[in-house]
């Protein structure tokens, strides 16, 4: 059995929902070989540490309560550096200006020889290639599945199941909340307005929602998957992106009665990265409604491989972080 100390660093709702998903998923990770002991955790306001294993439940109700896990004074990039663990599961909010907390708590990591698993996009779209090298020269595993397509796999599908093969494209839906807006418009035959509104209301789009319908949310993922799979070192200012809130709903209706649907689509080719509001035939794997996310990857052997799966939600996410950890820990 291989034990595996873990510190969870960020605990909004994806955090809440990594320590969710180990509590559920115990005897199935023990039944992988691995036993995972999270003896940290952090939020803005302080941290838990305890070497024992932390009472997870226990945890996520304080945080639930009083707003933070927070029982002493500590950052969570002390905890990265003083407390000895394996793997630091990095769930802090993606800052695409500066890169944030996350990236002082990523490279912190790999000073101290620890592996790190990730769900925020924005230190990966600044410094990809500073990370890696910092990954490598400290023999760290760094995995980042989650930042690209929440629970819908993409970067470990390209990496493992089509290893082998030279990927061409990728195009695909990788925001959700734009396209809950535009199957919401077309639906109801409403405007950009009422539809950001509705989204609001229900959760799926934030109070201040400029990085999805702007494209920029969308664009960072591009970025992570042109440096990851093409091998570039692209960063956000490479991405042509224009995003949803121009879009009306006779536009959408003319595009119907042609047979057509209107996707905010990301494309990664080798010489191109864009994002942009484009015709998608109704019938087309790409169009998918709702919330869902969506990626064909096209290949020279397998043909066009095409996945679909939710795109965000902190259980979903916490998923791809799962099997992140459970894909270094196996190996």
């Amino acid at each position: 059995m291989r034990k595996v100390r873990a510190s969870i660093i960020g605990f909004g709702s994806v955090g809440q929902g990594v320590a969710e998903v180990l509590l559920k998923k115990d005897d199935e990770l023990k039944s992988l070989g691995i036993d995972i002991d999270v003896v940290a955790i952090s939020d803005s306001r302080g941290s838990e540490v305890n070497t024992e294993g932390i009472d997870l439940k226990a945890a996520i109700e304080r945080k639930r309560e009083s707003g933070t896990v927070a029982v002493e004074d500590l950052t969570g990039e002390y905890v990265i550096r003083n407390v000895d663990h394996d793997v630091v599961i990095e769930t802090t909010p993606t800052d695409i200006e500066t890169g944030g907390t996350g990236l002082v708590n990523m490279l912190a990591a790999f000073e101290n020889s620890r592996d790190v698993v990730t769900s925020n996009k924005g230190p990966l779209t600044l410094k990809y290639q500073e990370l890696m090298q910092a990954a490598e020269e400290s023999d760290c595993k760094f995995r980042f599945e989650a930042t690209v397509g929440g629970a819908m796999p993409i970067i470990n599908l390209i990496k493992s199941t089509l290893a082998g093969n030279e990927i061409k494209s990728i195009e695909g839906i990788l925001n959700g909340t734009c396209n809950y807006i535009l199957t919401r418009m077309m639906e109801e035959k409403a405007s950009y307005e009422q539809m950001l509104a509705e989204s609001k209301e229900l959760g799926i789009a934030e109070t201040d929602p400029t990085y999805d319908v702007e494209g920029i949310d969308a664009a960072c993922k591009l970025v992570i998957l042109a440096n990851s799979i093409f091998g570039q070192n692209a960063t956000f200012q490479d991405v042509e992106v224009t995003g949803i809130t121009k879009i009306t709903p006779e536009s959408l209706a003319l595009a119907y009665d042609d047979g057509y649907v209107i996707k905010l689509i990301g494309e990664v080719k080798k010489d191109r990265l864009r994002v942009s509001p484009r015709l998608v035939p109704a019938s087309h794997p790409l169009a998918v409604g709702g919330t869902l996310n969506v990626a064909s990857v096209h290949t020279d052997l397998a043909g066009t491989v095409t996945v679909t799966g939710r795109g965000a939600g902190s259980i979903e996410t916490a998923s791809a972080i799962l099997s992140d950890v459970v894909s270094i820990y196996r190996e």
